[in-house]
């Protein structure tokens, strides 16, 4: 049969696929699969017909349809504080979090995102308190009213 003769051409590793410009290593299982595929495509009915029954399988393994989304997580906020919110979201970042004293410090580019989206000017002892917020505060740029230096 002719796909015993294939699957023994790729009984190494790893071969090349050469269908663009470029070399491509893929694993035997994978060059296997793409030459089916292609004789399927180039009217080899047998080919064809086998490229749907592996399609078929790999459905019904991975659970065709499902979500593959399988835990949906709610976490709870208090007012006030949304430490466990801000983490995830690499917004801010917690220093010394095993510390009875851990404080929470916010990302640059959420620090100059609020600035930006102020409507009015900071004191400097604001502006101070501001920066004393900022995890990298070297890195944030500021308005041009900014009047406090670091």
């Amino acid at each position: 049969m002719r796909f015993g003769r294939l699957e023994a051409e790729f009984e190494r590793d790893a071969a090349p696929d050469q269908a663009r410009q470029h070399e491509r290593h893929v694993t035997a299982a994978e060059a296997f699969l793409l030459q089916l595929t292609k004789c399927g495509l180039e009217g080899d009915g047998a080919a064809a017909r086998e490229c749907l029954a592996m399609i078929g399988q790999a459905r019904e393994r991975q659970g065709a349809g499902q979500s593959p989304i399988s835990t949906i997580v709610l976490a709870g906020v208090a007012p006030g504080s949304v430490t466990s919110a801000l983490e995830p979201l690499r917004m801010a970042k917690k220093l010394d979090p095993y510390r009875e004293t851990a404080r929470m410090v916010l990302e640059p580019w959420l620090v100059e995102a609020a600035l930006a989206r102020l409507d009015r000017t900071l004191s400097p002892a604001d502006q101070r308190i501001v920066m004393k917020a900022a995890r990298t505060p070297h890195k944030v740029k500021r308005p041009e009213w900014w009047s406090e230096h670091l």
